[in-house]
C-alpha cells in the first residue's frame, strides 16, 4: 500500500511567514499583523515607556503561543500531530491532522488555559514571595512599575476568556467533548457553537457602543464558531464513507518529459489543477497550477516539468475514512493522489470533496466502490 503523507502542500489562506517550534510551523494570519498595528498605535498613547510597551506585546503574544504548544503537547501524547499553528486577532489555532476523539479533545482543549493560568499563578507566587500585592488595575492603569503584574492578569484573562463554554474558544471544545458523551458529535457542535455566536453578538453589540476593539474580536469569534458548524457538518456527512467514494476518477495526467507548455495546454482544456507525472505505470510527481505558473515565469514555456513538479506528494488510501482526510483539504487548492500498492486510482481536491459535501447535503448516497 502506498504510503500516506498528511503534511499539506500549502498554509492556510491568509497566512504569511513561518517559523518552527518544537517541529511545528507557527503562521501570522495577515489579521494578526493588523492588530500589531493597532496595537502600536495604542501604545503611544499610554503612560509607559515604548521598551516596557513593547516587552508587554511580546509576552502576551509569547503566553499565545505557549498556549496553542500546550495543545500541540498534548494532542501529540494523543498520537495526534499538529500540522500548523495560525495567529488570528482571538488568539492562536492549531490545525490537527485528524479529529480528536471527545475524551482526547477535552484534555487538548484543557492545555491551552492551563498553560496560562499556571504562568499567572508562578508570576502572582513571585510577587507573594517579594511581599508585594498585586495590582488588579494595572491593565487599566499601565506604567513602568507593573509590567509583571499586567503579564500575569493578561494570562488570566486569557485562560478565563478560553474557558467560556462557547466555540471557538476551548471551553466550547471542552463543552462538546461533554455533550458528545450524551448525543452526536454533530449535535453537540450545534450547541457549542450557537453558544459562540451569541456570544459573539452579544460582545460585539457592547463594542460597538463602548469599546471598538471588542467589536473587532467578537467578528473572529462569529467566524470561528461559523467555520466550526460548517466543518462539523461535513464530518457528520463523511463518517463511515471511504475516499474512494469522493475521489475523482476523470482524470488527466502528464509525462515524465512533457515540457511546461504542454501542461499549460492541459491546463487550459480541462477543469483540473493538479495533475499526476507519471512514467509508465509508476507516479513521480505532482505538478499544481501555482508551481507550473512559476515554472513559466522561472524558466520558460519550453521547460521541462520535472524540475518544476513535487516529488514529496501527498496520498492517501481509497479504503481511508473521509472524515479523517478532510482537516488535511481544510485550504482552497489541496490536492491528494488516492493511491493503493502504488497504483493510482484517482484525485482527491478540495473542490470536487465541495461538490460531494453538497450532493450529500441534498440526500444523494455515495456509490459503492
Amino acid at each position: 500500500m502506498a504510503q500516506e503523507r498528511s503534511t499539506p502542500r500549502a498554509a492556510s489562506s491568509g497566512s504569511v511567514g513561518a517559523v518552527r517550534l518544537m517541529g511545528v510551523p507557527i503562521r501570522l494570519h495577515f489579521t494578526f499583523l493588523l492588530l500589531l498595528i493597532c496595537l502600536a498605535v495604542f501604545g503611544l498613547s499610554s503612560n509607559q515607556s515604548p521598551g516596557n510597551y513593547t516587552l508587554f506585546v511580546l509576552a502576551v503574544i509569547g503566553s499565545v503561543l505557549l498556549h496553542e504548544l500546550g495543545h500541540a503537547l498534548v494532542s501529540l501524547l494523543y498520537g495526534i500531530r499538529t500540522i500548523e499553528i495560525v495567529m488570528y486577532p482571538i488568539g492562536g489555532v492549531a490545525r490537527l491532522e485528524r479529529p480528536p476523539k471527545p475524551w482526547e479533545e477535552f484534555w487538548i482543549a484543557l492545555a491551552g488555559p492551563a498553560i496560562n493560568l499556571a504562568i499567572a499563578g508562578s508570576i502572582f507566587a513571585v510577587l507573594y514571595s517579594q511581599n508585594r500585592a498585586v495590582n488588579l488595575f494595572a491593565l487599566v492603569q499601565p506604567s513602568d512599575t507593573n509590567l509583571a503584574d499586567r503579564i500575569a492578569l493578561a494570562n488570566l484573562v486569557l485562560g478565563a476568556f478560553n474557558l467560556l463554554p462557547a466555540f471557538p474558544m476551548d471551553g466550547g471544545r471542552m463543552l462538546r467533548a461533554i455533550l458528545s458523551r450524551l448525543s452526536s458529535e454533530y449535535q453537540a457542535t450545534r450547541i457549542a457553537t450557537w453558544s459562540g455566536r451569541m456570544l459573539a453578538i452579544s460582545m460585539g453589540l457592547y463594542g460597538f457602543i463602548y469599546m471598538p476593539m471588542l467589536a473587532f474580536v467578537a467578528f473572529f469569534i462569529y467566524l470561528g464558531a461559523a467555520n466550526e458548524g460548517a466543518a462539523s457538518r461535513g464530518r457528520s456527512l463523511t463518517k463511515g464513507i471511504p475516499v474512494r467514494a469522493a475521489m475523482m476518477t476523470g482524470y488527466r495526467t502528464l509525462a515524465h518529459g512533457d515540457t511546461i507548455r504542454d501542461a499549460a495546454n492541459l491546463l487550459l482544456s480541462t477543469s483540473q489543477q493538479d495533475f499526476p507525472v507519471v512514467l509508465g505505470d509508476q507516479v513521480l510527481g505532482l505538478l499544481g497550477r501555482n508551481a507550473l505558473l512559476r515554472g513559466m515565469a522561472q524558466q520558460g514555456p519550453d521547460s521541462y516539468i520535472a524540475g518544476h513538479m513535487e516529488r514529496e506528494f501527498p496520498t492517501v488510501p481509497p479504503d481511508k475514512d473521509l472524515a479523517d482526510v478532510l482537516p488535511l483539504m481544510a485550504h482552497s487548492g489541496a490536492c491528494m493522489l488516492v493511491m493503493e500498492e502504488g497504483r493510482l486510482l484517482g484525485l482527491l481536491s478540495s473542490e470536487n470533496i465541495s461538490q460531494f459535501l453538497l450532493l450529500r447535503g441534498v440526500g444523494l448516497e455515495p456509490a459503492e466502490g
